[in-house]
């Protein structure tokens, strides 16, 4: 009798947890925003990304010279920042500024840190930056929503060899 009494309990229990993963809205906005990628990747079938390992595609335009910047180089790029739909929301690009920072030291996003370190000093890439390697399931401050990818177009200037290099 005890058995039996378990059995509707472990069955309620299961049921319980289906429903809380069915319901989860996070993988709504997670289909989405890869439905999103794919009609971008669908749409522009020119442009041949590869993807990384961490999720991260990566269109090199041209390749540039010499060696890949590495933690702690500091790089001299240029850029400019997109919504799939084209849009820009930031750009350095026909200003005499670079955007200048140490490499994989965690001040940029996680995609656009990590897309340089497949760049030589010359080269031109296009990002294309999925959400959970830039500003993630929140957004930034109602300026970039949450679940949204990003195209970043990079242009590696110059690279500076870190310390003891």
């Amino acid at each position: 009798m005890i058995r039996a009494a378990r059995i509707p309990v472990i069955l309620l229990a299961g049921v319980i947890l289906f429903a809380a993963v069915a319901c989860n809205p996070s993988r709504k906005y997670e289909k989405e925003e890869q439905e999103m990628i794919d009609s971008y990747l669908r749409d522009n079938p020119n442009l041949t990304f590869e993807q990384k390992a961490s999720g991260l595609y990566i269109y090199n335009v041209t390749v540039g010279t010499g060696g890949f910047p590495v933690k702690d180089d500091t790089v001299y790029v240029k850029y400019t920042g997109k919504f799939l739909n084209g849009t820009i929301f930031d750009t350095n690009v026909g200003t005499a500024d670079s955007l200048v920072f140490p490499v994989l030291a965690g001040w940029l996003i996680e995609g656009f840190d990590e897309g340089v370190t497949y760049m030589k000093t010359g080269g031109k890439s296009i990002l294309l930056i999925p959400s959970w390697l830039a500003y993630g399931t929140s957004g930034l401050y109602g300026f970039v929503s949450g679940y949204t990818p990003l195209i970043f177009d990079l242009e590696l200037v110059k690279i500076k060899k870190g310390p003891g290099k």
